[in-house]
């Protein structure tokens, strides 16, 4: 069936998907808040406002959340990204009632308890050590700060261990009543369910008024350049990468279908020519990131520190070579398997939701398969070859390195090269 949307009087959007032969739903409340709302010093304040939401409130202990839904079998979790949080759930279809009224408590009820506070800024501290001990996740914040210096879009999002640990119930408090407005989350469920009821559980639920402040982003100014790490570590890290594409750029999709092809499965350029052919990295990849005025693309690879150097340097001739020479064949490889991703997604009430809320929060509607398929088998060969070029040429190089740094190349060099067929 098709999605069903509704605007309460106070500014929340419901959204929801009916999947009738199911026995389960999902329901969950995304926010347009991320860390990309955070000022330096608030670095942290979102991830860490998403672990305190389940630490009690006016009618539940943290004890009481985790219990009441776990009796019935069901599941509560949350993330935090740049731009979007979310706190969502999955039960069995007659236990939707007490999903959507637990969440609309710890969202709108919190206690921020003083004990509990104190323990979970030790957890995120704890999670931010965790994260810098592991290679191949810290590198990722480190290409984000060099993509994107000294502005929200560049900062880690779990923050900083003295940003953490300064903050207070009343940080917490005043950052909650400016982003976590009405008109900011979406309500969105898929499932076993029916769109009434959940509006008037949600109606009864959710009542915050609908006044907010300006809350309008930093515009993003994509910088480039390079970080080379050492680090003792057998293996040397590597990204590099552009400035990408928003969501809503004209060549959105044919990026998706671009960086398949490129390095998104075993049959992609990159892993067919590192991996297979010639035995330098076990893992490569390629992804596309985008946000609501700008994004980002990149391949990552994991090495050895005397392979780095050849690495790189294979990566850029594919890259180089990509721009000009792409198959029919495998053109169609990489559209099918974005739209066998689509559409395997489609039978997950978790992922359905999830989908059906970004879509709303992002483009203020509910996008029909039809158009987002329609739009993946647009990219041709000639539309990818022009993607790759405007990548190429689209900014300064980015590039961080973690690990062995010895035969890392020079920037400037690699820079020059990627770019000459560009001028």
């Amino acid at each position: 069936m098709a999605p069903q949307v509704t605007t309460l009087d106070n500014g929340l959007r419901v959204i929801s998907e009916q999947m009738p032969s199911l026995e389960t739903a999902s329901v969950g409340v995304w926010v347009n808040a991320g860390a990309r709302c955070e000022q330096p010093e608030t670095n942290g304040i979102s991830h860490l406002l998403e672990h305190m939401a389940f630490k009690g409130t006016q009618l539940r202990s943290a004890r009481d959340i985790a219990e009441e839904i776990e009796a019935v079998g069901g599941h509560l979790n949350a993330y935090t990204s740049r731009e979007q949080t979310a706190y969502f759930a999955k039960v069995l279809k007659e236990d939707l009632p007490l999903a959507v009224n637990i969440l609309g408590d710890i969202l709108q009820n919190p206690t921020f308890d003083q004990d509990e506070l104190m323990r979970e800024q030790t957890v995120v501290i704890q999670e931010i050590g965790q994260a810098q001990d592991t290679p191949d996740d810290i590198i990722f914040d480190y290409f984000q700060d060099i993509a994107f210096p000294d502005q929200p879009l560049g900062r880690p999002v779990l923050g900083t261990s003295e940003n953490v640990s300064s903050f207070t119930r009343h940080t917490l408090d005043t950052y909650m009543a400016q982003h976590y407005t009405p008109a900011r989350m979406v309500v969105s469920a898929a499932g076993n369910i029916d769109h009434d009821q959940l509006v008037a559980l949600t109606s009864q639920t959710f009542l915050g008024s609908t006044t907010t402040d300006d809350n309008t982003y930093e515009k993003a100014k994509y910088v480039g350049g390079h970080l080379y790490q050492p680090r003792e570590l057998e293996q040397v890290h590597l990204l590099l990468g552009f400035n990408g594409f928003s969501y809503e750029d004209n060549d959105y999709y044919a990026l998706q279908v671009f960086s398949t092809l490129l390095g998104g499965g075993m049959s992609s350029r990159l892993f067919q020519k590192v991996r297979e052919e010639r035995g330098l990295a076990y893992s490569i990849y390629s992804f596309s990131t985008s946000y609501v005025d700008g994004g980002l693309f990149g391949i990552y690879a994991g090495t050895s520190a005397e392979s780095a150097g050849e690495l790189i340097d294979t990566v850029c001739n594919e890259l180089l070579d990509v721009a000009e020479n792409i198959g029919d064949a495998e053109t169609k490889r990489a559209r099918a398997q974005l739209k066998s991703g689509l559409l395997m997604s489609l039978e997950s009430t978790s992922a359905r939701s999830e989908q059906l809320a970004r879509q709303l929060l992002l483009f203020g509607r509910p996008l029909p398969n039809s158009e987002v398929i329609e739009n993946i088998d647009s990219a041709d060969p000639t539309k990818l070859s022009a993607v790759a070029r405007r990548l190429l040429a689209n900014g300064p190089l980015t590039v961080t390195s973690l690990g062995p740094s010895s035969n890392m190349p020079d920037y400037e060099a690699l820079k020059n090269k990627l770019q000459r067929r560009c001028e």
